[in-house]
């Protein structure tokens, strides 16, 4: 890649790998969808993120995001509405309720209730998993976008693997993207599969799924008051 203005791609992919193991909201977030929602939906948060980053590579290779970075208004209004993002995220998995089978009513009925909620079900597959996934994408990629650390990140640690006589520095950053992008993707889908596959392995445990779910809530409040309370620099 060094036609493209691409210096010391190896160190790069290095620097990307030490990256993805250190834990942050987006791996926060892939995991608590996956101890959810199984190992489809880690796999799916992954995907969400990784267009999040897309926009980021983008808005760094044609200069916006640096206009974020130079504005402290700008990157302060962007990280209150990211750890607003997560707190609200958060409690909603907190103050979730499951929901219970009705009390009363003969065996008949409620046999009845569940045949007909299995043919609902089996009616619009597509459709129900169609809109699951859409929400999942959509969370996960503001969770990346709205996260102004992740625009510091962009314009700090790119620019280093840029030739400065590179032909089209856009280009170099785009084509440093990709590599970004591919390598975050593999990595986030593993652990996204991975948790939600253990939660499984562990079986169907009364009240795990929902104990699981306010602890990965609380985690995300405590990200979104951190994120809130992180300074510029």
């Amino acid at each position: 890649m060094s036609g493209l203005g691409v210096v010391d791609l190896g160190w790069f992919m290095v620097a990307v790998m030490m990256l993805n193991l250190t834990p942050g909201p987006d791996t926060a977030f892939i995991v608590g969808r996956s101890l959810a929602h199984g190992p489809r939906a880690g796999v799916v948060s992954a995907l969400g993120i990784s267009l999040g980053c897309c926009a980021h590579v983008l808005l760094a290779a044609f200069g916006l995001t640096a206009i974020v970075a130079a504005s402290a208004t700008a990157f302060t209004v962007i990280k209150l509405a990211g750890a607003a993002y997560l707190i609200w995220l958060g409690l909603r998995m907190l103050l979730a309720r499951e929901d219970k089978a009705p009390a009363t009513g003969s065996t008949a009925a409620t046999d009845g209730a569940r045949h007909t909620a299995v043919q609902d079900q089996t009616a619009a597959p597509l459709q129900l998993a169609s809109a699951r996934t859409a929400v999942l994408l959509r969370q996960a990629m503001l969770t990346n976008l709205l996260n102004p650390k992740v625009v510091v990140f962009f314009l700090s640690f790119f620019p280093q693997f840029v030739a400065p006589a590179a032909p089209s520095k856009a280009l170099a950053f785009v084509a440093l993207g990709v590599v970004f992008v591919l390598m975050s993707t593999v990595y986030n889908a593993a652990v996204g599969w991975s948790a939600g596959a253990l939660v499984r392995a562990l079986g169907s445990k009364p009240g795990l799924g929902r104990w699981l779910g306010r602890g990965v809530g609380a985690g995300f409040v405590a990200l979104g008051c951190k994120l809130a309370l992180t300074p510029r620099h």
